[in-house]
């Protein structure tokens, strides 16, 4: 069994050296660069206990690594459920209640409140990542591994909950 998403996103990959993004500010992110960064990322989801199937709650901004994050969660099988960042504190209650994430991500400058109900709610971990890329999700994730391996998923398993 093979993991059907990411083979597809794969097999559509030009060259490792091309660029895949291209930021206003000029940042350049290749796609070689792009799969060593969720491999990363999927090491660290794997590392804090996401399993295949596990929700992993993302409330930040848009920016290249919140969708890097997108890639590893379906590397390591985790279903992705991105939050707006106007949801106010009863909101997110209600999607870390229904949704119970393993694991969520969200700006540095909310981290204390969304820690506080994401770890009343059963979540493993709490990690920040900003619009600018930083945060202690990147920081973990420069520890970690480029390889991964990737979790077998069929057509029917859920890669994100939007």
């Amino acid at each position: 069994m093979s993991n059907h998403l990411f083979d597809l996103i794969r097999s559509h990959i030009p060259n490792s050296a091309k660029t895949l993004i291209e930021t206003t500010e000029g940042r350049v992110i290749s796609y070689g660069a792009a799969l060593e960064t969720s491999g990363r990322l999927a090491n660290l989801l794997v590392d804090q206990g996401v399993k295949p199937g596990d929700r992993v709650a993302v409330q930040v901004e848009k920016s290249p690594e919140a969708i890097l994050l997108f890639l590893a969660c379906v590397r390591a099988g985790a279903v992705f459920l991105p939050l707006n960042t106007a949801y106010a504190r009863a909101e997110l209650e209600y999607f870390f209640g229904d949704a119970e994430p393993a694991m969520v991500v969200c700006d540095p400058a909310r981290h204390g409140e969304i820690a506080e109900i994401a770890t009343r709610l059963g979540a493993r971990s709490c990690l920040t990542l900003d619009a600018g890329g930083r945060g202690s999700l990147m920081d973990r994730a420069r520890a970690m591994a480029p390889e991964f391996t990737e979790v077998a998923r069929t057509p029917d398993d859920l890669a994100a909950s939007l």
